[in-house]
């Protein structure tokens, strides 16, 4: 997949596995794999990004003697997420044109 294709769903995917419940970033890592390869090193500037539009928090939880940072959905990031699913239509017809010009 495109990079930059990529990089626009990266942050939908991340708000979709934190709207299932709160979590660190390794088992986010881990929810993607059967959709997208993502690193931690692209993962984390995600995570701050969607921190900085206050769309997740971070907290931390202690782990093992240390602490853990897990990152829960703020509703700004609920709200951002159910907008992207109802631009659902107009994303498949997108694909569909794409998908039907490529296979001319």
């Amino acid at each position: 997949m495109e990079a930059q294709v990529k990089k626009g769903l990266i942050d939908i995917c991340v708000l979709a596995v934190l709207n299932k419940g709160d979590t660190y970033g390794w088992q986010v890592i881990k929810e993607l794999e059967n959709i997208m390869t993502i690193s931690e090193s692209t993962l984390y500037p995600v995570l701050k990004r969607l921190e900085a539009q206050k769309f997740v928090e971070p907290y931390e939880v202690p782990h093992n003697g240390r602490l853990r940072k897990y990152f829960k959905i703020l509703p700004a990031g609920a709200a951002r997420l159910t907008y992207f699913a109802k631009e659902q239509d107009q994303l498949l017809k997108i694909y569909n044109y794409i998908k039907e010009a490529a296979a001319k």
